[in-house]
């Protein structure tokens, strides 16, 4: 297992990038829960970093599935990437962008509707299956866990500022995560070529 910096940084950089959507969910759990106790938050940060973790795993074995039948899928998995990740990072960019004056509330959040959210938050997710195609399973297994930590710990970082500040940064959080999301993208893209 190659194990580098660099390695390090994208996985961290894909979870921060990940966990914008449910950042700004977290935000929205806290200002409406504002007593929400640390087991609860701890719950919420841990549904949200579940599937985070969970989802790009998924597409990974979903993408090494198909690309061991198919040799010939592994040509478009940068431009699957890029698209993908170019058009979940630019919905979440616009969706920043339109919705920056706009705080939306959520009902104080159960079992049920916080599964509902942790789903709704990493669906995009999945297509971080392609980015890591070519890693192995160990590694793809540590970039999905490194993902699934950062989440959690922006979560728990969201959950406390929604309780303390409101949901006024949750717009700008989609704003960085679509951008994040793009650059990666067009980095998996460009990298491919050389």
């Amino acid at each position: 297992m190659d194990l580098s910096v660099v390695f390090f940084l994208k996985g961290i950089l894909l979870g921060v990038g990940l966990a914008m959507d449910a950042f700004s969910v977290s935000l929205a759990n806290g200002l409406n829960e504002p007593l929400m106790k640390k087991r609860k938050m701890g719950l919420v940060a841990g549904t949200f970093a579940f599937f985070q973790f969970a989802m790009p795993m998924l597409g990974w074995i979903c993408v090494s599935t198909i690309a061991a039948y198919f040799k010939a899928f592994e040509s478009y998995i940068p431009w699957i990437a890029l698209l993908l990740l170019g058009f979940i990072g630019g919905k979440m960019l616009y969706e920043g962008i339109r919705n920056k004056d706009e705080g939306e509330e959520s009902p104080a959040v159960g079992l049920l509707g916080l599964l509902v959210q942790g789903v709704a938050t990493s669906i995009d997710a999945l297509s971080v299956g392609f980015t890591i195609a070519k890693y192995n399973v160990w590694e793809a297994l540590l970039a999905c866990g490194i993902i699934g930590a950062v989440t959690f710990a922006i979560c728990i970082i969201g959950i406390f500022i929604g309780k303390k500040v409101g949901t006024k940064l949750a717009g700008k959080a989609s704003v960085l995560g679509g951008v994040i999301l793009i650059l990666i993208g067009l980095e998996i893209f460009i990298t491919s070529w050389f």
